[in-house]
């Protein structure tokens, strides 16, 4: 038996989920109060606007969100005329998602008020510090999803 006693407070994991939410919670009431839209809507019209047409399935992957939450936001952008499903030549199970021209006009909104943002939460760190912090952040997904494929 171990000597270490767990903490909540200092377990790295807990740390970065409690940090991220903390994050995210002030984002969403932005985003909800400005533009009407959900953390996984908004995540959907961004990953969205950075191609010419993605599945769910690829949106998935790249965002980390599961296919409910995908399908669920996905479902509610189309309802709302931002999204639109096009035919997917290469794959007939699936649709690409690409923005509406007023979806378009949205993310040109969303977006200069996403980095308003960014930087106002993350300003006051002296930009080394933050661009150590972004590298440490990719190395710490590459462990990750190396530990996660090996459980295979």
């Amino acid at each position: 038996m171990t000597d270490a006693a767990l903490t909540l407070d200092d377990f790295l994991p807990f740390r970065l989920s409690f940090t991220s939410n903390l994050v995210s919670d002030r984002i969403a009431r932005a985003y909800q109060a400005l533009f009407g839209l959900t953390i996984p809507e908004w995540r959907l019209v961004a990953v969205i606007a950075e191609s010419d047409g993605i599945t769910q399935q690829a949106i998935g992957v790249k965002t980390r969100m599961d296919k409910v939450t995908v399908s669920r936001a996905a479902i509610a952008l189309v309802e709302r005329c931002l999204v639109e499903r096009m035919p997917n030549a290469g794959d007939r199970r699936s649709h690409l998602l690409r923005l509406t021209p007023a979806g378009q006009a949205l993310y040109e909104q969303v977006a200069p008020k996403a980095l308003e943002l960014e930087r106002r939460i993350f300003g006051g760190f002296d930009a080394g510090r933050v661009a150590a912090f972004v590298t440490m952040l990719r190395e710490i997904d590459t462990v990750a999803q190396a530990a996660e494929d090996s459980d295979l």
